[in-house]
């Protein structure tokens, strides 16, 4: 039993492992007097409607419930998401004379080989997750959650067998090899993820005094905090950020090859301050994230058609889209979108924040796949050929291709964050605004090492500029130092308060965040979000055989007032995408205007993306059709 539950760490409550004990003894008395079921089988139990979903499907949203508990980390997300598809695959594949098994390969018949598919899968599901949230992630309702789920399915959770052809002696033995893997697959588990060997170039910047000092201001820098919060709203420890991840580009994947350095894949470095191929690029990157922010102002009056026909349709790596001429679906035009500017980017970056009850981007695209897959009711056609296939299969291939994915995209993102250990743009903007400007050497306020200007976005203060009336009227005492016209920061009460955009001075610049959070801890280069999302989309693409949504639209609408970082959208706005690649171009551009991550972080996020999915998705087919050990 101790082999099933994994190693124990150190000083951590044996939960599990007393419990699968009692429950052991419990069941050894139960089995002589419960005979008319299968033995994994709660005698004389009714299953509860699963309102058409697989068994595959509950287990993926249960983890998704569970993953919204936690503090995020997408990286480990991704590769529960990644370690749950493998049981579920692995338990699926079992029964099926041509799959391949990714961990576990043997092979078994049985009488009725959806119910043994069912029982596996939920076997090694649960083994699988109580370990990652219960033992490991701590998370105090885990076990209750995962019980309830067993039980609602009309499984014994009692039944720790690993021996035998039973379908939850398959199920267990398969979350055992997984456990086992995970404790040596380059992840960490056994420090919680955390990596101490790294530390952080720059002492932290004080978000809440103005500057900062930098000593490589091409190096992430971490963020200290009065209080910390999440994003999804859960309290962090302590004031000052720990990098998430810097060793994750060395953990195992699934398509990937590993690489020594701990860059699958390494596009180059990012702009960087000093270097003459990268300096003026540097400078430029904050410059595009002030203008993005100046854009946040819904007092602006600027209108934006941001439905499919005017947005999308953008070449790897651009924005050059300028919309799909019609619904492929429908075969008529996509009817105009016309709504705030500061409407539509405000509600971008709360769509794509993964805020409350984040599932992380790696969740976020499962939801999306969810909701795609019941839109396409019973028309499952893996790759969007062949003959339709039943649910079940439908999901454990999909997610075995889509969480391999997001599994990989996370250790190449990753691996460059650690590798190249890049600023974020709060840490940008205040240094080279700290410095001065750059552009003007008999100007006030000139360095070499400040921030370009630009007429109504970056202005020195002079003496005129700030005198009663005049646009840096609140900025009068800063003569000779640098303003950028931007989002004005945190508002003391974010549900009745909207910030706007006005003068700043650049050494008080933050992102659309809020004020407990401001920028995630880790480096910028290159952007998850940009990364897991373009991964998802190749994914979605290949395995509907449809660049398209279902319906040519995917759309999802935020009611007037229910911005999270301040009060907010002036009146309900609906977004929408025809295609999983204008879906995932949405999801990188949300963090220009959140400042969060610069232009670069983005731009190479997608086109890694795209490589991490199409490889997934090959390999996938491989296993699906029984040639990966060929």
């Amino acid at each position: 039993m101790q082999r099933l539950l994994g190693p124990a760490r150190p000083g951590a409550p044996a939960r599990a492992s007393r419990a699968a004990l009692a429950a052991l003894l419990l069941g050894a008395a139960l089995l002589g007097s419960c005979t008319s079921a299968p033995p994994h089988l709660v005698d004389g139990c009714q299953p509860a409607d699963r309102a058409g979903r697989s068994v595959a499907r509950i287990w993926d949203e249960q983890l998704l419930s569970l993953i919204r508990q936690v503090v995020p980390a997408p990286t480990v997300h991704a590769r529960n998401l990644f370690h749950l598809s493998v049981a579920m695959w692995d338990a699926w594949a079992v029964f099926d004379a041509t799959a391949d098994g990714y961990l576990v390969t043997e092979k078994l018949e049985a009488d009725d080989a959806t119910a043994a598919r069912e029982a596996a899968i939920s076997f090694a599901a649960y083994r699988l997750l109580a370990w990652r949230y219960a033992e490991v992630g701590d998370l105090d309702t885990a076990m209750e959650e995962l019980d309830a789920t067993m039980a609602s399915l009309c499984y014994r959770t009692d039944v720790v067998d690993v021996e035998g052809s039973g379908p939850a002696a398959v199920g267990n033995r398969i979350a055992a090899a997984l456990i086992a893997a995970g404790a040596a697959d380059g992840a960490l588990e056994e420090t919680r993820y955390a990596d101490s060997a790294y530390l952080p170039a720059n002492d932290p910047l004080e978000v809440a005094e103005p500057g900062t000092d930098m000593s490589d201001p091409n190096r992430w820098q971490p963020l200290a905090l009065a209080r910390q919060l999440s994003q999804n709203g859960l309290p962090i420890p302590g004031s000052v950020q720990t990098f998430i991840g810097p060793h994750w580009g060395h953990v195992t994947g699934f398509a990937l090859a590993p690489s020594e350095a701990g860059t699958p894949i390494d596009p180059g470095p990012p702009p960087r301050l000093g270097d003459p191929d990268g300096d003026a690029a540097y400078r430029e990157a904050a410059i595009e994230v002030l203008r993005y922010s100046s854009e946040l102002d819904p007092s602006d009056g600027v209108v934006v058609d941001v439905s499919p026909g005017a947005m999308g349709d953008s070449q790897l790596g651009t924005n050059d889209g300028d919309g799909h001429d019609l619904n492929p679906a429908t075969g008529e035009p996509y009817a105009p979108n016309p709504v705030l500017r500061a409407d539509y980017a405000r509600a971008l970056a709360e769509y794509w924040a993964d805020g409350p009850k984040s599932e992380t981007p790696p969740g976020h695209w499962n939801v999306i796949a969810n909701q795609v897959s019941d839109a396409l009711g019973d028309d499952l056609r893996v790759g969007g050929e062949g003959a339709a296939v039943d649910r079940l299969e439908w999901d454990v291939k999909l997610y075995l291709a889509l969480n391999g994915a997001q599994h990989d995209a996370a250790i190449a993102a990753w691996g460059l964050k650690g590798h190249y250990d890049s600023a974020r743009p709060i840490s940008m903007i205040r240094y080279l605004g700290g410095n001065g400007q750059s552009s003007d050497p008999s100007g006030p306020g000139y360095d070499p090492d400040g921030l370009p200007l630009e007429a109504g976005l970056v202005e020195v203060v002079t003496e005129a500029s700030s005198a009663a009336g005049e646009r840096h009227e609140q900025l009068a005492g800063h003569v000779g130092e640098v303003a950028v016209r931007a989002w004005r920061g945190f508002p003391d009460d974010p549900e009745r308060e909207t910030a706007g955009v006005g003068w700043i001075l650049a050494t008080e610049w933050v992102p659309y965040q809020r004020s407990t959070f401001v920028s995630p801890a880790f480096a910028g280069y290159v952007s998850g979000h940009s990364t897991f999302s373009r991964a998802g989309a190749e994914v979605m693409e290949a395995m509907t055989g449809d660049p398209f949504f279902p319906g040519g639209l995917h759309e999802w609408t935020l009611p007037q007032g229910e911005l999270l970082h301040e009060e907010g959208p002036t009146e309900t706005i609906t977004l929408g995408w025809a295609t999983y690649a204008d879906a995932a171009d949405a999801a990188g551009r949300s963090r220009l205007y959140m400042g969060i991550h610069i232009a670069a972080d983005d731009v190479e996020g997608r086109r890694i993306g795209a490589v991490c999915g199409d490889d997934a998705w090959a390999l996938a087919t491989e296993y699906f059709n029984g040639s990966a050990r060929d």
